[in-house]
């Protein structure tokens, strides 16, 4: 019969570790829904805005243009 000792050495950190993981992972997907919520990704209608406040009128291929450019920017 194994010592209680060895046996909490042992498991203890690998059951502390899977908490934290999963911890980790719960407070990651937290921030992580916040930062969208906070800063949600452009969108053609903020592109259109956008160029509307610097007094133009964007056509439809100009907004097409820069969304696609900044999917390759990513």
């Amino acid at each position: 019969m194994p010592s209680w000792g060895i046996a909490l050495i042992v498991i203890l950190p690998i059951i502390c570790a899977i908490a934290g993981f999963i911890g980790g992972l719960f407070f990651t997907k937290k921030k992580y829904e916040k930062q969208l919520k906070e800063n949600p990704p452009i969108s053609e209608k903020m592109i259109r805005v956008m160029f509307q406040q610097m007094g133009r009128k964007a056509s439809e291929s100009q907004i097409r243009q820069v969304m696609r450019s900044m999917k390759n920017a990513k």
